[in-house]
């Protein structure tokens, strides 16, 4: 063991242990059982470490070859070589400081063992005054969050793309399978197959716009602003050099804000990013339900369609199979949901000049996105693209409603068919004959 201190006192901390007595007390303080911070945010924060490190070996030459080693502890991080090393939980108090605190101790320990030096000789490389260097928690966690999110906005705008893409296959493949539409799970008009599937594919569409189009407002980061957005301890030739590098590094187009008090104590350009992320939410529920409704039976239900079998669907129920993936794609959509709430109020609870509750917002946010991924990705290879349907169903269906009473209206008028329907105690086929032979009938009329 090695004795580290802070300004509460001294802690024993593993000798094998990368980080130090900051993370160690955090262990200890927020020990939820919930689950450890994103390693999609702390390769973020390691990244804006690094442009830091490479800035600063620009402005200090005398300390270069500190900052290299720094920097290329990064590269460490960056490439899971210390993943078992962040062992804070998620949601934590102090707007994220345990976590930064965290990465700086990593990070620091790393580049002294690369200098020959031991873990914990911060007289050396120290995690405050030189990891943090011109930093603080306050413009490096919101600035990682922003980085790790357009990360994965990316990610899962190409997957709606490819769901729509595959949606769309299925509305040219079922263009001419007619079937009953249905409005509020009643009888409506008939419909084809293929268009049910090409609404389906607008809606990704218009999901997967949102979210290219929301990128725009991550973009703008606030780091150099330090506490809380003054530049305080930040040296005017650092905070340009340091978006110029994280601009490189990432390949992202990202720009220093405009007003980085702003950026730093509110958080609504997360809660706008997460509202999209409902909406996308939304339709694949939306699209699930259907799909599974289709799907229903396979002899007491609608069955106009047929998905793939995944699994045995019962421990009991032998040759049941159920709508797995449809449900799966559900369930992450209800979590999205329910993050979208958590990320409201915590962004809502932020008081003057920062916002504690930020580690909410990072995890509930960043937990959407993949969430999100994964469940189009899925619905889309082990659902959509296998879909097959029932034609003789469908058409079975169609031809035992009176579904096309509504396309009599302009001939015979509302009140008509409705008696008409009335009449025939609505059966379908002596609905249909009287249909047609009141149409006849107003055919001949007019001639």
């Amino acid at each position: 063991m090695r004795i580290e201190r802070d300004m509460l006192g001294e802690l024993p901390v593993d000798d094998s242990a990368l980080y130090g007595i900051h993370t160690t007390r955090a262990k200890e303080n927020f020990s939820l059982g919930y689950k450890t911070t994103s390693l999609k945010l702390i390769y973020a924060i390691s990244t804006v470490k690094k442009a830091a490190a490479l800035t600063y070996a620009k402005l200090d030459t005398e300390r270069a070859p500190i900052y290299r080693a720094i920097a290329e502890a990064c590269d460490a991080v960056l490439a899971g070589q210390a993943d078992d090393q962040f062992p804070v939980d998620a949601l934590q108090g102090g707007a994220g400081t345990s976590t930064n605190m965290n990465v700086n101790e990593v990070i620091a320990n790393l580049a002294l063992i690369s200098c020959g030096h031991a873990r914990g000789d911060y007289a050396y490389i120290h995690p405050l005054d030189d990891v943090n260097r011109g930093q603080s928690t306050n413009d490096v966690y919101p600035t990682a969050l922003r980085i790790a999110a357009i990360g994965q906005l990316r990610r899962l705008s190409d997957a709606c793309a490819k769901l729509q893409e595959a949606l769309q296959q299925k509305e040219n493949e079922f263009d001419d399978i007619r079937k009953l539409g249905r409005t509020e799970l009643m009888d409506a008009v008939p419909v084809t197959l293929g268009s049910e599937f090409g609404a389906y594919a607008q809606a990704i569409a218009r999901d997967r716009w949102r979210l290219y189009k929301v990128e725009e407002r991550l973009r703008q980061v606030n780091i150099g602003g330090t506490a809380v957005g003054t530049a305080t301890a930040a040296e005017r030739k650092y905070r340009f050099g340091v978006i110029e590098k994280l601009r490189e590094l990432t390949g992202y187009g990202l720009a220093a804000a405009e007003y980085p008090m702003d950026l730093t104590q509110n958080n609504d350009v997360f809660v706008e990013v997460s509202g999209l992320l409902k909406a996308l939410a939304v339709s694949l529920m939306k699209i699930s339900t259907d799909l599974r409704l289709m799907n229903s039976g396979p002899y007491s239900g609608f069955g106009e369609i047929r998905l793939a079998p995944m699994q045995a669907g019962s421990s009991i129920m032998p040759g049941k199979v159920n709508p797995v993936i449809p449900e799966m794609a559900t369930q992450a959509a209800m979590r999205v949901m329910a993050n979208d709430s958590a990320i409201t109020m915590a962004a809502a609870h932020g008081e003057f000049e920062l916002n504690a509750f930020v580690p909410l917002i990072a995890d509930a946010l960043l937990e959407s996105l993949s969430l999100l991924e994964a469940a189009v990705n899925l619905l889309r290879t082990k659902c959509v693209e296998l879909i097959e349907p029932d034609r003789e169903r469908c058409a079975a269906l169609l031809d035992g409603s009176y579904a096309v009473a509504a396309s009599y209206i302009p001939v015979l008028g509302y009140d008509t068919v409705s008696r008409i329907i009335k009449e025939n105690s609505c059966d379908a086929a002596k609905v249909r004959a009287a249909l047609a032979a009141g149409a006849e009938k107003q055919n001949i009329k007019r001639d």
